[in-house]
């Protein structure tokens, strides 16, 4: 005999009875109020089929996301229909609410492309200089720490100083995302953003809470004007670096992040093209390639002055700066400058900014790069443009 019973109120069953288990809850939680503010919560459960179910879907894919005010993202829509499919498995197997489960008859949203989202040197060194002067010196401890460890907000958060092994440097992980403990190695740096802050003999490790993280967060970058950059890439370019290091293999790195799926670690690493370009140069080829690799465009700021005269001052490089009547001439001086600024700091092994690591913010309309070997004067005013 089948129960009649609203969605809402197997919704509210599922939560407190399957959900409540669960360690992502709060997450869970929105997903379920989510559904039962759709028509699907006023519906008998036994009488939803599958177009209604279709239908929903495609509310949901047309729908703007009330935060960024941008088309909600297909993965939330797939988490939101598997989560349905499971309410209504339990509601058929073990409370007998309905007869079948129609979502299995539903096409779920194409699954997008990983992130490929890396953190660039410029955009590190803004974060850090923000992070240094906040209020709460935790901040900075918090971002680096996630660079360096690989580690998830959620186990940073949580990590208590009684797991804590500074002489060692390790960080005992007894409740992750998968459920299993995971001993992390600490880098220097890493120990060195847990030494600033004060070590305890017990207690959390960090103040802050998940609300408070991603709010700081969200605030910062917008404040830099950077894009697109979520406090998780920090975890993708932790691993990204570990593999980058060329001194762990893939279970190593498994270890560290705690990925028990290889499939899932791979879909999480970008590598930089750059730092595979080395191991293709022949051995023969390696000196002219290191030397090659150095000369470089470089960022600069085009001033435009009364008198009708062009300055083009190097971003990266305090005091190089050239001066021309107009922007051909002061484009071809800066050139020249630069590359001989390059060629000396090698001569002197001075160490070389990389490209685009200025803190200035600059109207973009005003930036050129520089190709020091440029053998084009079009070349160089195309870059203007």
């Amino acid at each position: 005999m089948i129960e009649n019973i609203k969605l809402s109120d197997a919704l509210e069953i599922y939560k407190n009875k399957v959900s409540i288990l669960k360690k992502g809850l709060n997450q869970e939680k929105f997903r379920l109020q989510q559904l039962s503010r759709s028509a699907l919560g006023e519906m008998l459960v036994n009488d939803i089929t599958s177009v209604h179910v279709a239908t929903y879907r495609d509310e949901r894919l047309a729908s703007l996301n009330p935060r960024t005010n941008k088309p909600l993202s297909p993965a939330t829509v797939r988490l939101e229909m598997s989560l349905l499919s499971n309410v209504f498995d339990i509601a058929r197997i073990e409370w007998g609410y309905c007869e079948g489960n129609p979502v299995k008859n539903v096409r779920k949203p194409k699954t997008p492309p990983g992130r490929d989202r890396r953190l660039t040197a410029r955009e590190e060194r803004l974060i850090h200089r923000y992070c240094h002067a906040h209020s709460n010196r935790e901040l900075l401890s918090i971002v680096v720490f996630a660079v360096e460890t690989a580690m998830r907000q959620g186990e940073i958060l949580q990590l208590r100083w009684e797991d804590v092994n500074l002489s060692q440097r390790v960080a005992i992980l007894h409740d992750t995302k998968n459920g299993t403990r995971r001993d992390v190695p600490l880098s220097l740096q890493a120990r060195d953003m847990l030494l600033r802050l004060g070590p305890m003999a017990s207690g959390r490790v960090f103040g802050y809470t998940s609300n408070g993280i991603k709010s700081s967060w969200r605030f910062m970058v917008q404040k830099l004007g950077i894009e697109n950059l979520h406090f998780h890439d920090l975890r993708h370019e932790a691993v990204s670096r570990l593999f980058e290091k060329g001194t762990l293999d893939m279970m190593e790195i498994s270890a560290i992040s705690g990925h028990k799926s290889l499939a899932m670690l791979k879909r999480y690493t970008h590598l930089k093209a750059q730092k595979l370009v080395r191991k293709l140069e022949a051995p023969k080829n390696q000196a002219r390639a290191a030397v090659l690799n150095c000369i470089v465009p470089y960022p600069a700021e085009v001033i435009k002055k009364a008198c009708g005269s062009v300055s083009v001052r190097l971003l990266d490089f305090a005091g190089v700066q050239a001066d021309g009547y107009d922007l051909p001439a002061a484009l071809e001086l800066a050139q020249s400058r630069l590359l001989k600024t390059i060629i000396l700091s090698i001569k002197h092994g001075r160490p070389l900014p990389a490209p685009d690591q200025y803190l200035e913010m600059i109207p973009q309309d005003r930036i050129v790069l520089i190709d020091p070997l440029s053998e084009d004067d079009a070349d160089m005013l195309e870059l203007s443009v």
